[in-house]
């Protein structure tokens, strides 16, 4: 087995120091609202909103300008941003200055730019690793981004319950301006389109993400599984803090067991990648996404920290091969040429269904509490392996050969 060029070690190098500002952020906020800010769930709700809210609103169009411009430079100048937004932060927070609403208008900023890293990753691989290497780079990838979230978490739980919220995000605005400098050394992609008119680009790209038999259950099952697991993520930090009765660190090591799914399923994948089918692998995601929905579910009746952690465990567990059989199928069935685009429409569908899932949470959470959060979101959980095992996807035999 050959190994993968320079050029992807330092991509996924970077994509480690990314993944690492953006968890450390996405844990560290809520819980600086609920223990900090004294917010409820409604306050968290809010953060979340702010911190998924811009993957709906610009990953299309970041997509379309990933086609057109150099792919590193647009992830660079994404980190270097976030990192501008955490040392802002950080002043507020050392000044006595933090309020809710400013913490999440910089989270707004700050996810922009990570919208900016995350929609250039999968259109930029295709450019430093051979066809037959894709999956083998997609899952170091996904074993880099198992290793961020969990630690992560965990070591955000720590810093803000021992210290404050500030060396936090030091540390997170540190970890983006390493995965911006690490990008400045790779060599540069050649641009994949063609068209210049920014709205029949986005329309072309849109129609082949919508339209194609086996992307479209990709899209849908995204859309539904993130809502149900971003009500559970809004409505979990009060829930855990008020009811299973965690400090900052409990639930940060709650959260970390995602991360450490994650990890588990990732070191176990050149076993996976030889023995299950694509199909297979692309059904574990949604099993495990039952599973979580069953284990944060019987809290209700045996409120155990133990059982919180393996519900985000089985959520981990099923994500990484989720994650990689989707992104190897769709590059391979896409054309280059609107790789970006479609990229970001499965950014957007991944991404931007987070907004509508906190916003579910804030809304049912403020009607009939957490456990009416808890139990829309185990039902959408449930929900979104039902399709998908109804779709062509659980029909798939093997990836369909590359679309050029």
């Amino acid at each position: 087995m050959s190994r993968l060029p320079s050029a992807f070690n330092r991509l996924a190098a970077s994509n480690l120091a990314a993944q690492c500002a953006q968890q450390i952020g996405l844990a560290a906020a809520p819980l600086i609202a609920v223990l900090a800010l004294g917010s409820d769930v409604t306050g968290t709700g809010l953060l979340q909103l702010a911190q998924t809210l811009p993957f709906l609103l610009l990953s299309i169009p970041l997509g379309v300008l990933a086609d057109r411009t150099s792919r590193r430079r647009l992830m660079a100048a994404g980190e270097l941003a976030r990192a501008a937004c955490n040392v802002v932060i950080v002043l507020l927070v050392l000044n006595g200055g933090l309020t809710l609403w400013t913490l999440a208008v910089l989270a707004f900023v700050g996810t922009a730019g990570a919208v900016a890293y995350s929609v250039a990753t999968p259109a930029l691989i295709p450019a430093l690793v051979a066809r037959e290497d894709l999956a083998r780079a997609n899952g170091r990838i996904e074993l880099v981004r198992s290793l961020a979230l969990t630690g992560g978490p965990a070591l955000a739980g720590l810093l803000v319950g021992a210290t404050s919220a500030a060396p936090a995000y030091a540390l997170a605005a540190t970890l983006s301006v390493c995965a911006a400098g690490a990008l400045w050394r790779l060599p540069e992609a050649p641009l994949a389109s063609t068209h210049r008119n920014f709205s029949l680009e986005l329309r072309e790209g849109a129609i082949f993400a919508f339209t194609q038999p086996l992307l479209r259950p990709l899209l849908i099952t995204s859309v539904i599984f993130n809502i149900g697991y971003f009500a559970l993520q809004t409505v979990y930090v009060p829930y855990a803090a008020r009811v299973l009765g965690l400090s900052a660190s409990g639930i940060g090591t709650t959260l970390a067991a995602y991360g450490a799914g994650m990890l588990l399923s990732a070191l176990l994948l050149p076993v996976f990648g030889r023995r299950l089918s694509p199909r297979v692998q692309l059904l574990v995601g949604p099993t495990g996404g039952v599973g979580a929905a069953l284990a944060i579910l019987a809290t209700l009746a045996w409120p155990t920290p133990w059982l919180a952690g393996v519900s985000f465990f089985f959520v981990g567990i099923g994500s990484v091969l989720w994650t990689i059989a989707g992104t190897t199928l769709r590059q391979a069935v896409t054309p280059l040429a609107m790789l970006g685009r479609v990229s970001a429409i499965n950014t957007m569908a991944t991404y931007g269904a987070r907004p509508l899932g906190a916003a579910l949470a804030t809304v049912v959470g403020a009607v009939g509490g957490e456990i009416a959060c808890l139990i829309v979101a185990g039902a959408l959980l449930i929900a979104q392996a039902i399709y998908l095992a109804a779709s062509p996807v659980a029909r798939l035999k093997a990836l369909p050969g590359s679309a050029g």
